[in-house]
């Protein structure tokens, strides 16, 4: 895989039994997982590849609350002290710091979204500064242009892709709880009604609570419990560049290109909200629930290739529990990067920032990001499976988000008091349309 991901070394035997099992070591799984084990549960944790392999490892790692849908919001900021505070607690390092994000425009329309959300902020406690043009101009004379505004909030910050979904993983394992890669779970088992297992490629583990946070493979597992929920994969493709540049902001969005540091000093670029639609039958399943999102999104997007298909993480079959699964022929989802867009990305930030002239092309890659219609992740115990709890859907959300979801999950499971309302959460919402309910940002 292309996108920079440490590796870790994992538990090599299944436990018969566990208080409860986590599917999925992306960064909402390991850190649901986490917090369950620092409430004393002996937790096991399973992935069918190598943890944060897939779109926990290609993202931006932005750790955000600036411009945050009203029902994420909460979340974010939450997230932001959990993040400062795993260091402190864990002794593991996943490289987060309040290094302040940055947005520069010249748009009017946009300028005055930002500031409406500023408006909003205040009324919840979180500050962020707009800036004047000439504000905007001088933080942003790296660009040797000139700004209508922008915005910086300062509170918010970076963690490292490449290392945090493994740095949690170590920290689960020094509080006792297994965590399995190349292990694959393939379903469960019921007893009265309720959860009673875990199947895995490996072996059964016996529990009674299972957290299902597999990301882009979360719609087709549930499809095999009978359980509905409309899930839509968009393929974003990003590459980085080696160390080089000097005096440019740690993390910094514009129109054009988006730009982060990484923690070896060189650049992560993208641009937001640009991906692939990879035509899938899940995605033609789940095509009337998403037709708010798209008639949002339709400008940054566009027509993909045969790549869903071949991935098999949207499928509509039905799998055996004594046989191979599509998650065991596809370990890690690794689909093809849009060349094109890694070449309008490269132009449009050498163009924006000159000094990125001193650098080179290290790495590109693509991920799948998964959607829900409405933009907010699906969080909750499933009605009809009493003892399985979702987490996706994170909506290219769950890396900034990923220690509130976890910690929310843990105050599920636990029956403690929740770190934040679970209603705008929990998967239920999804029986209704999604119309005048998709996620401002």
């Amino acid at each position: 895989m292309p996108a920079p991901l440490k590796l870790v070394d994992t538990t090599p035997e299944l436990p018969e039994a566990a208080d409860a099992v986590v599917i999925g070591g992306g960064i909402v799984g390991v850190f649901a997982a986490y917090y369950l084990a620092r409430r004393g549960l002996k937790v096991a944790l399973v992935e069918k590849g190598r943890i944060g392999a897939e779109q926990s490892s290609r993202n931006w790692g932005w750790c955000r609350q600036q411009n945050r849908d009203a029902r994420e919001l909460p979340m974010a900021t939450k997230s932001l002290d959990l993040w400062e505070r795993f260091a402190a607690e864990s002794g593991e390092d996943a490289g987060f710091r309040r290094c302040g994000l940055f947005y520069l425009s010249n748009n009017d329309e946009e300028l005055a979204g930002w500031a409406r959300w500023r408006d909003f902020a205040l009324t919840v406690g979180v500050t962020t500064h707009m800036l004047d043009s000439a504000e905007a101009s001088e933080r942003g004379r790296a660009t040797a242009a000139k700004w209508k505004g922008g915005v910086f909030s300062p509170t918010d910050g970076t963690a490292d892709p490449a290392s945090a979904a493994p740095a949690v993983a170590r920290a689960i394992m020094k509080l006792g709880g297994t965590v399995h890669q190349s292990c694959a779970a393939r379903g469960i088992e019921t007893e009265g009604g309720r959860l009673s297992g875990v199947v895995t490629e490996h072996g059964t583990i016996r529990t009674k609570t299972a957290i299902l946070a597999g990301g882009a493979w979360a719609s087709s597992f549930c499809r095999q419990l009978g359980i509905r929920f409309p899930q839509a994969s968009i393929r974003s493709s990003i590459l980085a560049v080696s160390p080089g540049a000097v005096g440019l902001p740690d993390a910094l969005h514009t129109a054009a290109v988006s730009v982060t540091r990484r923690g070896d000093g060189g650049y992560t670029l993208a641009i937001s909200g640009r991906g692939r639609v990879d035509p899938t039958l899940q995605q033609l399943r789940f095509s009337p629930q998403f037709l708010p999102m798209f008639l949002r999104r339709w400008r940054s997007l566009a027509p993909g290739s045969l790549e869903g298909l071949r991935s098999g993480h949207e499928s509509l079959a039905r799998w055996r529990l004594d046989a191979p699964t599509p998650m065991e022929r596809m370990r890690i989802l690794d689909p093809a990067v849009d060349q094109r867009t890694i070449r309008l990305t490269h132009s449009r930030a050498l163009e924006l920032l000159p000094a990125l002239k001193n650098t080179s092309i290290t790495a590109a890659w693509a991920g799948y990001i998964d959607s829900t219609p409405d933009g907010v992740p699906g969080i909750g115990e499933i009605a009809s499976v009493p003892g399985f709890i979702l987490a996706a859907g994170f909506s290219g959300h769950g890396f900034g988000i990923g220690p509130g979801a976890g910690r929310l999950i843990a105050d599920i499971v636990t029956g403690d008091e929740p770190l934040v309302d679970p209603g705008p959460y929990h998967p239920d919402r999804f029986r209704k349309s999604a119309w005048g309910k998709v996620a401002d940002f």
